[in-house]
């Protein structure tokens, strides 16, 4: 997921991506694929923070270096310990972090998918990394876990190689140094290996997404393009029919995108995901409740007049970059001015920590608002998956929590604000 301040071109892009004329229609074929993806609607949610570590989701790991700022991603925390001690660390929290037990409530709230966020340094390891391994075992038991519960799984590689956007979410933040030297051969080696390791468990893993948020203003764009075929290619080898998963690089969906591995271009069974915050920049942090619902309902025709399947695949109902770290660890917020050249808007008091119980009535209603319409919108295309299933103390992210008090909707098709879009 998005985060720092290095994000404003893209958020830019990806709130305001501009209306263009009416995509070319392509009959979508999804022929051995165990979803069907051109009538069905892809309802998910993320299961983020547990095999690639995210501060703000889980800050209890990282508190210990709250006040030094040593530690700030995978990589530095599993350097810092050494390999034994963050084996032990990580392998307590792989196995707990989720269970069989979050598999059947996410069924049971009317989600069909999950997307599960991995590192290239599970499948495919470097010498040298800091990284530590023994995450596979426990995928391994959540295709299991989702076969019990009936829910589909997009493998989504949330980490490259030298980093595809700098962002903490990539294991490494700081510098974009994915497609320098051997980079993109070891991801996609990284991608074969994974499309590999669970070529017989279509029936679950029905998609395989290449890469998260490559940054598009700072990589080669036509290289990304070429990677997009490479690794559709390896998917491939190992299974005909896997959907593959590109993301949109914060380009537009239409503009850009139109046109590249469609129905027309011999590939097959290829779906984008586009990522709809609308918080990490000043402009959309200052943005009113009726503000946030427009941009999200403009977003629908959008979606639909793309010429492949088109999911969004990471959003929320926050209006604010409130919550602990999330920006990286030790960076505030936009909203409440302490991000480093930000103005106050708002108090961030009950959103930086705190329980979805304990929010405001009217963080509440623009949340379940805000929400409803993004369903509304999302909709009108493929689908979508939310981030994330549960925090442990970011109360306008977490999907658990929130459906727990009623924020969001059940059934999903109920709606207390109806008509927004």
């Amino acid at each position: 997921m998005l985060s720092g301040s290095a994000l404003q071109t893209a958020t830019a892009v990806l709130g305001l991506l501009a209306c263009v004329d009416a995509a070319p229609t392509f009959k979508l074929k999804s022929r051995d694929v165990s979803f069907d993806y051109n009538n069905d609607k892809v309802r998910g949610v993320n299961l983020g923070g547990w095999f690639v570590l995210e501060p703000w989701i889980t800050p209890s790991i990282f508190d210990d270096w709250a006040t030094s700022e040593t530690v700030v991603d995978e990589f530095t925390y599993t350097q810092t310990l050494g390999k034994d001690e963050a084996t032990s660390r990580l392998t307590s929290h792989w196995n707990t972090w989720i269970t069989q037990d979050d598999f059947n409530q996410i069924a049971q709230a009317g989600l069909n998918h999950v997307r599960i966020p991995i590192g290239y340094w599970a499948v495919a390891p470097l010498d040298g990394d800091p990284y530590v391994q023994g995450q596979l075992p426990v995928l391994d038991n959540a295709i299991g876990w989702a076969r019990s519960a009936g829910i589909k799984v997009l493998l989504d590689l949330h980490g490259a190689p030298g980093s595809q956007n700098g962002f903490d979410n990539s294991g490494r933040y700081g510098a974009v140094d994915w497609q320098q030297g051997d980079t993109v051969t070891q991801t996609l080696t990284a991608i074969a290996n994974l499309a590999e390791r669970y070529a017989g468990d279509t029936d679950v893993v029905t998609a395989i997404e290449l890469l998260n948020e490559p940054l598009g203003p700072n990589i080669n764009l036509d290289e990304l393009k070429q990677f997009y075929y490479d690794g559709w290619g390896k998917v491939r080898n190992s299974n005909g029919f896997t959907v593959v998963t590109i993301h949109d690089a914060f380009e537009g969906i239409q503009t850009y995108w139109n046109g590249f591995m469609n129905g027309a271009a011999g590939v097959n069974n290829v779906m984008l995901d586009t990522h709809q915050y609308q918080i990490f920049s000043p402009e959309q942090v200052s943005m009113s409740p009726s503000e946030h619902v427009g941009a999200a309902c403009a977003l629908g025709p959008q979606l639909s007049g793309t010429d492949k399947w088109t999911i969004v695949g990471e959003w929320t109902g926050a209006q604010t970059d409130c919550a602990k770290w999330l920006n990286g660890l030790g960076k505030g917020a936009r909203y409440d001015g302490s991000f480093s050249g930000s103005s106050y808007v708002g108090s961030c008091d009950g959103k930086y920590t705190g329980t979805v119980a304990a929010l405001s009535d009217a963080d509440k209603q623009n949340i379940r608002s805000f929400t409803e319409a993004q369903l509304d919108a999302y909709e009108q295309h493929t689908g979508w998956i939310w981030w994330t299933w549960h925090t442990e103390s970011a109360p306008e992210w977490d999907m658990q929590e929130l459906i727990a008090n009623g924020l969001f909707p059940q059934p999903i098709s109920d709606r207390q604000y109806p008509n927004q879009c």
